[in-house]
């Protein structure tokens, strides 16, 4: 994994205001990069949590106290004109009381000294809905 790549890439996304894209990445990029070369780029490698926690591990090592906390966190990603799916479905949404179609997002935070980091992520996904024929 070049992680030159994968740092700019999540910069990139941090500082987007409109629709980020691969041809968007690659005219930051120093170098002759291709939007190509980008697209292969993220499509080589699966990120996963484990993948997360392999980059991130250092950082909460290095960071790592008796008094620090995991923050988890459910979230849901409206997305109401979208077909279902196993990742789009409709999921019960606590703050608001009501069920919505979107991507349900669990997400975990090492929070420590005032920095918080990202260490772990999951896709909600119910399995059979969304592909019957």
């Amino acid at each position: 994994m070049d992680k030159t790549v994968l740092d700019r890439y999540t910069e990139y996304l941090i500082s987007s205001f409109g629709q980020a894209t691969a041809t968007g990445l690659s005219s930051l990029l120093e170098g002759p990069r291709s939007h190509d070369r980008i697209s292969r780029f993220l499509a080589a490698e699966e990120f996963n949590s484990a993948t997360l926690w392999q980059l991130v591990k250092p950082l909460v090592r290095q960071g790592q106290q008796e008094d620090a906390v995991l923050i988890v966190d459910a979230s849901i990603e409206a997305k109401p004109y979208t077909d279902e799916s196993e990742l789009i479905c409709w999921h019960y949404d606590h703050t608001s009381g009501q069920t919505l179609n979107g991507i349900n997002l669990l997400s975990t935070l090492y929070y420590s000294q005032g920095v918080s980091l990202p260490v772990a992520f999951a896709l909600v996904t119910k399995p059979g809905i969304g592909n019957q024929a």
